[in-house]
């Protein structure tokens, strides 16, 4: 019997769902069933992504399975790895059922579960099947050992075919000691930061954690796969290393990932413990580590919040380590994504010529990938600053910031960054606010962990008037970012909903803390002016204004007019003109 499923077909599903049933169909109309045909088989399920195939002999079998990995593996390299089709094959042979064209028995259950232990692309074998390959089939094999398989009574032997097929098939004697696995060659990095969850660690005496600890890691893999800024290893190819000793710089190897999520989950009396850590699998190093307790009867809310804190803290994690990579790797031949990730920390800088730095980064990588959505967005957001500054002419760097953020929108419309980060461009030229609470919204429900999507989002109710249930945005953007680099533009949305609260003593102390970080972040300066001038001190408005060149009827006055509400928009413009009008 072979069995054999497509990995990761969940996660390919939700991005790109008619995509992937196209190149799944064409997969088998041109590569799997002839290469079935040939070999004596008969199909006895093909649902979906799955598959159950009898054979005349298992030395059909692996050559039938060996020639579609092969061929699948030649079709995925003219493709991006988020496209990439990749079946996991388990074969076995064994006593089975008939019954009205479907078979039963351990015989089908064996090799199912032994598909689950192969990685995407690669062929385990049941002992029986491996016995039956020596002296017939020139195809090398590395013994697995005695693996234990879900409802199956007794460890199965169980063989993995190499990669590429290097070497003829062994087998050991008996009591033999099994020879060092020869290492199969790394697999190349996604251009995108890569990660692996594995199964994470059931310390307590009960059992019933082990099934809580497996749904946890799901949780987390699911959560992760919605930030189309990743790339996040299938639970399937994760779960292999269940159970076995592990040197996290070979799982980065055999799986292709630069990341790894590892943890464990603990039950002391009534209480939960959860752990997690995050390493850097190529060297070994640990980036991040948190514990979560929890109530043993809150224990479906308590994972709900480890999967979606842990998938929001790890995106921006991980997005900073990559930019700190991409600074010191040679600027030679650049690609489109180390150009972005280049651009980002200037535009976080928000001052002029930071931002005439990172537009031209921008505009090189779109040059080189005119769809990619995340830097057209970008682009959008570094024109809409210069419109927001008085950095250029308004018109022009208004039409850019509007025209380069519909293109991301068209570019990339599943992608919350690319949305979000378009919205917010948008949002600073004057775009219609509930097109925009669309926009946003739409990128929460698609990936509620997205800190910078709650961040645009709280913008963006600021922006309406709507303070309370801004505030609650910017802290739910922080709460999932408790390590960004950047706070200031959380906090100065937070400082103007207290402003627009006429709690000035609470607005000017955030704004003040946001000044600190980030003194060229325009819109603290109009608000801090505003601040001082309605809370009664003039004279310090008036400092404040004229050392950072605020002046009667300038950029912040017009700027004031984006803000719906029209007694928070007086608010804000008679604060300016009190802290730029000149003494009589």
């Amino acid at each position: 019997m072979l069995a054999a499923d497509v990995a990761g077909y969940d996660r390919l599903m939700g991005a790109d769902e008619e995509g992937t049933l196209a190149r799944l169909l064409a997969i088998k109309k041109t590569i799997v069933d002839p290469a079935l045909a040939a070999h004596r088989s008969r199909v006895i399920k093909s649902p979906g992504d799955r598959m159950l195939v009898e054979f005349a002999s298992a030395v059909d079998a692996v050559r039938s399975a060996v020639e579609v990995q092969d061929r699948i593996a030649e079709q995925n390299a003219a493709l991006p790895p988020e496209q990439w089709i990749e079946f996991r094959i388990g074969i076995h042979v064994g006593d089975i059922i008939f019954d009205d064209n479907d078979i039963f028995g351990d015989g089908v259950n064996i090799a199912a579960r032994i598909e689950d232990l192969a990685a995407p692309g690669g062929i385990c074998l049941s002992e029986s099947a491996h016995r039956e390959l020596r002296g017939k089939v020139d195809i090398g094999c590395d013994d697995l050992g005695p693996q234990v398989l879900k409802n199956i009574a007794g460890p199965v032997q169980v063989w993995r075919i190499r990669p590429g097929g290097q070497g003829a098939a062994t087998a050991l004697p008996r009591g033999a000691a099994a020879p060092a696995a020869s290492p199969a060659p790394p697999l190349a990095l996604p251009i995108k930061p890569s990660i692996a969850v594995l199964p994470f660690d059931n310390m307590s005496n009960d059992p019933a954690q082990e099934y809580f600890a497996d749904g946890l890691v799901e949780d987390i893999i699911t959560a992760l796969s919605r930030f189309k800024s990743l790339f996040v290893i299938a639970r399937n190819s994760s779960f292999t290393y269940k159970g076995r000793p592990l040197d996290i710089r070979q799982v980065g190897r055999e799986l292709g990932v630069r990341y790894v999520l590892e943890g464990s989950v603990r039950k002391a009396g009534s209480r939960l413990r959860i752990t997690g850590q995050l390493i850097d699998a190529a060297t070994g190093s640990h980036l991040w580590a948190e514990k979560f307790d929890g109530a043993l009867e809150d224990v479906f809310e308590l994972q709900d919040k480890v999967a979606t804190s842990v998938a929001g803290i790890i995106d921006p994690l991980l997005l900073d380590t990559e930019i700190r990579r991409a600074a010191h790797r040679p600027t030679a031949d650049m690609n489109s994504y180390d150009l972005y990730l280049r651009a980002l920390p200037l535009i976080r800088a928000w001052a002029r010529e930071p931002i005439a730095e990172a537009i031209t980064f921008l505009e090189t990588a779109v040059a080189r990938d005119p769809n990619y959505g995340p830097a057209l967005a970008s682009l959008a957001l570094c024109h809409s600053q210069n419109f927001l500054s008085g950095w250029g002419d308004p018109a022009v760097e208004s039409g850019k910031a509007r025209t380069l953020a519909r293109r991301a929108r068209e570019a990339a419309p599943e992608d919350p960054m690319s949305i979000t980060s378009a919205a917010g461009a948008l949002l600073s030229v004057g775009e219609d606010t509930n097109v925009l609470k669309r926009m946003v919204d739409g990128a929460l429900a698609r990936n509620p962990s997205h800190a910078f999507g709650w961040l645009w989002s709280g913008w963006i109710r600021t922006v309406t008037g709507e303070a309370d249930l801004a505030i609650e945005h910017f802290e739910m953007s922080l709460r999932l970012d408790p390590r960004a680099t950047r706070k200031a533009f959380h906090l100065t949305g937070l400082g103007i909903c207290h402003f627009w609260r006429r709690r000035f003593d609470k607005a000017v102390a955030i704004l003040e803390t946001s000044f600190d970080e980030l003194p060229t972040y325009t819109m603290t300066l109009w608000f801090l002016a505003a601040c001082y001038a309605q809370m009664g001190r003039i004279a310090v408005a008036r400092d404040f204004a004229a050392r950072h060149g605020i002046v009667s009827g300038g950029q912040g006055e017009k700027i004031a007019l984006m803000y719906g509400d029209p007694e928070q928009r007086e608010l804000l413009i008679s604060g300016l003109k009190l802290a730029t009008a000149t003494e009589a």
